[in-house]
């Protein structure tokens, strides 16, 4: 038996901002010291999944090779690389047909989400044995999880009677209204959907032929006109789009009758809001949770405090009861846990402002390295610039504002108009208004820059690529 570890990298993470921001979302945060796009990979391997395909977005690619070269033991990894979003059905359906014709139609693919938590991968393995065996004889397979709460934003799946049995599924249901989940829990007939999967790609294909042939006809044509790179595969915008905008639950599950339920037998969490989070972290006495000592807290109970600073902060929480306080260079978030779904409103209300921090974070990362915004003022922006051994920003120019830069660790190549400069810590240099640039880290070890921009517009936008490493001319 042949098994494909698919983890679907998608989604914004919208209720955990400002943490999780669309260019750096939520299978990116780290909870109990690595990624949560790590852990989905390590589980599918820890079923005895010798290859990956990983479906995300062209934009997070580097993100998640940097994730797959911090790994001991990384996985062999094909790339479908999304031009944007379009739901799990066609993402499930090219990583079919791609596996079909990579490996074969037998191939037992395991589809995982890259932004769930699942602690206890001993028991996540057993439970993954029993769908591959459903799945070697032609069903789709379901992990269920066992309600513990009338739950409003997770999808039901209906069974006979709920048991530590697989089973075949009765119907799917969307997110209920409160009313209606407290009467699901009630009948003790439900599952929550979790939203990981388990077929064999002639199945899962055969049922979308059969149940959602648009969609399928659609991913067809989108994988035929797909570009390949190396171990990626890129989509055209075009081709992509035409593909429908539908959950596979919709697409297919509803409709087949082949549909089993293994109950899940571990703990789970989708990790889709900041009480999620918190619960997924050991708390004092108190319920309290906060990860390091820089948090005073007197009499607080059951609040959560999360700070991401470009330096130490101490946080000092007195009185507060049941809160979540999420404190990043820039934005903070205070709210109580009761009201925590509603942080996605507050990301809406940004949205339509056109506000920075919904897009990116405090520290930006980039191909080549990151950089972090630590003053700006009318006239003058200061920044941290990072860049990994060997790698190097594009030649450019800007239009309205000139550049000094000094490096404080590593060895850089600094070219200003046709000369390159050794520069080593300590030493500085001065990039003039409108003059071709370029750094690079000739190092073994990261180079760390700080960056002075003068001028009367600082934006981002203001950047002219001449050359480019990464193909953003």
């Amino acid at each position: 038996m042949q098994l494909l570890s698919v983890v679907l990298s998608g989604g914004a993470g919208s209720r955990l901002w400002p943490a999780s921001r669309q260019a750096f979302p939520k299978p990116f945060m780290k909870l109990g010291g690595s990624t949560l796009l790590q852990q989905a990979i390590e589980r599918g391997q820890a079923c005895g999944t010798g290859d990956l395909m990983l479906v995300t977005n062209q934009d997070h690619q580097f993100l998640s090779k940097d994730v797959l070269r911090q790994m001991s033991d990384p996985p062999s990894t094909t790339f479908l690389l999304e031009p944007r979003g379009r739901n799990t059905a066609p993402a499930i359906a090219l990583a079919a047909l791609q596996c079909q014709r990579q490996f074969s139609g037998d191939t037992v693919m395991l589809v995982l989400s890259a932004d769930h938590l699942v602690p206890d991968v001993e028991a996540f393995v057993a439970s993954a044995s029993e769908a591959f065996r459903l799945a070697q004889d032609g069903a789709l397979v379901i992990f269920g999880i066992s309600p513990t709460a009338p739950e409003t934003g997770f999808g039901y799946v209906e069974v006979e009677r709920v048991s530590r049995e697989s089973q075949l599924v009765k119907r799917f249901v969307e997110k209920p209204d409160l009313a209606t989940a407290q009467e699901y829990l009630a009948t003790g007939r439900y599952y929550w959907n979790s939203g990981m999967f388990c077929f064999t790609a002639a199945s899962i294909l055969s049922a979308l032929e059969r149940h959602a042939p648009d969609a399928m006809n659609a991913a067809r044509h989108a994988l035929d006109t797909a570009k390949t790179k190396g171990n990626a595969i890129s989509f055209d915008l075009h081709a992509f789009g035409l593909q429908p905008d539908i959950s596979i639950d919709y697409a297919v599950m509803e409709h087949a009758d082949n549909v089993h339920v293994v109950p899940a037998r571990f703990p789970w969490s989708d990790v889709g809001s900041w009480p999620s989070v918190a619960n997924a972290q050991p708390s004092d006495a108190a319920g309290n949770t906060f990860p390091d000592d820089h948090v005073v807290a007197v009499d607080t109970t059951g609040t959560h405090i999360q700070v991401e600073s470009h330096g130490p902060k101490v946080v000092a929480a007195l009185g507060l009861r049941d809160l979540v306080i999420v404190d990043t260079p820039d934005a903070l978030l205070v709210a109580h846990k009761d009201s925590a779904q509603q942080v996605k409103k507050v990301v809406d209300i940004l949205k339509a402002r056109k506000h920075e921090t919904v897009h990116l974070p405090a520290v930006v990362h980039r191909p080549w390295g990151t950089y972090a915004s630590l003053k700006e003022e009318d006239g003058y922006k200061v920044k941290r610039i990072t860049v990994k051994p060997g790698e190097a920003l594009s030649l450019q120019y800007h239009h309205q504002r000139a550049e000094h830069w000094v490096v404080v660790r590593g060895t850089a190549i600094v070219q200003i108009g046709d000369v390159e400069h050794k520069t080593l810590p300590g030493e500085y240099r001065y990039i003039p208004l409108k003059e071709k640039h370029r750094l690079t880290n000739i190092g073994q070890d990261e180079l760390v820059l700080i960056e002075v921009q003068c001028g009367g517009y600082l934006g981002e936008d203001d950047i002219v690529r001449l050359v480019d490493t990464y193909g953003r001319v």
